[in-house]
């Protein structure tokens, strides 16, 4: 029986490539810990993120082309992620973060909230560790949905604490004002609140910190996203033809401020009746998809109308957590892969990002 030998596995190994970094696992140095001991081989695959959406497809070529090689006899083949992320610069605060993302609309009404909080879980049930910040300051619903109203966060030295829910650490004005107090507040004031939650907040070591800004694209909002060094941005959109303006006025927004479109997510986009299985596009179809495309933006996926959607929501527990094996909560896993696949993509490809300072 011939002897296997390390080069030879790795050389079988290029075989696999990424999709998305179109590079072979050996040369991005994913294949870590190599192995060989006779006939057995053992080794990891360290990919960028857990929520990596052909993950067990590069599992499945590895361990087939190892297999393949003569004297092989078994393959052991651990999958293992480390989330990569850019520098935060000098802001001492965010040093644990290694990617923001910003979920935005170009109006309310299109369900960006509940895309934000699926989104978070979806990253979460993958293996990441996963913060929420709720930055709709006028209009917070993030305690509601995800089950934590009425909770209040505790301070330790001279920070806060993030309100644990869920396996994610979330944080919002819902919290600290009352339930039903209205926030009258002029843009300054919003601007320093949302960056108190982001410098003053014990967010820790987190993979992803999930951003849901208000709905439009006013002054406040550029003031937001001016706030932070975000990795990049998810706009939600419905299937109309008008989505095609909503988008616009999001892309050209963030364009102003220099951070990158992660793409475009389309909410509400069909319908499924639950008694005879037919599909009907009531809001229509695929205006988010070409809105996409018009702007040269990743199209990250489509999301149902299901009423088990907004009865989730309504009753604290997101589908991805009430149903996780539901076609919605799959949809929004899916959605949630691809942003975590262009988060990789620009951690590998991306200039180090501009240092914004906390005034």
């Amino acid at each position: 029986m011939s002897e296997v030998r390390p080069e030879q596995v790795l050389d079988a190994l290029r075989g696999v490539r990424d999709p998305d970094l179109h590079r072979d696992i050996v040369d991005l140095g994913f294949v870590k810990d190599l192995r060989v001991d006779g006939g057995n081989v053992a080794f990891t695959i360290e990919l960028t993120t857990p929520a990596c959406p052909v993950k067990e497809l590069m599992e499945r070529q590895a361990r087939d082309l190892v297999r393949a090689l003569p004297g092989v006899q078994s393959v052991d083949v651990r999958m293992t992620a480390q989330v990569r992320g850019q520098s935060s610069g000098n802001v001492p605060e965010l040093a644990g973060i290694k990617n923001l993302i910003a979920v935005a609309s170009g109006k309310g009404g299109v369900g960006k909230s509940t895309v934000a909080v699926n989104l978070a879980l979806a990253l979460q049930q993958e293996g990441a560790r996963v913060g929420l910040l709720d930055a709709d300051i006028y209009g917070p619903s993030i305690p509601i949905m995800m089950g934590a109203r009425g909770k209040a966060p505790t301070m330790h030295e001279n920070r806060i604490n993030p309100i644990d829910v869920h396996g994610l650490k979330l944080m919002s004005i819902g919290f600290l004002a009352g339930e039903e107090a209205p926030v009258i507040w002029r843009g300054p004031m919003v601007h320093k609140m949302v960056s108190q939650f982001l410098a003053a907040v014990a967010w820790g070591e987190l993979d992803y910190l999930v951003i849901d800004l208000p709905p439009g694209t006013g002054d406040a909002q550029l003031t937001l996203t001016q706030s932070a060094p975000l990795s990049g941005a998810v706009i939600v959109t419905t299937p109309q033809d008008v989505a095609l303006e909503d988008v616009h006025r999001g892309v050209r927004m963030f364009e102003q401020v220099k951070v990158p479109i992660l793409g475009v997510v389309e909410n509400m986009s069909y319908f499924v009746c639950s008694h005879c299985g037919e599909r009907e596009e009531i809001f229509a179809h695929g205006g988010g998809k070409r809105a996409a495309e018009k702007y040269g933006a990743p199209f990250l996926g489509e999301i149902p109308i299901v009423p088990a959607i907004r009865a989730a929501g309504d009753n604290g527990l997101p589908i991805v957590a009430a149903d996780p094996k539901s076609p919605a909560a799959e949809a929004f896993r899916a959605v949630a892969r691809a942003c975590a696949a262009q988060l990789s993509m620009r951690a590998f490809q991306a200039p180090a990002r501009p240092t914004i300072k906390f005034v």
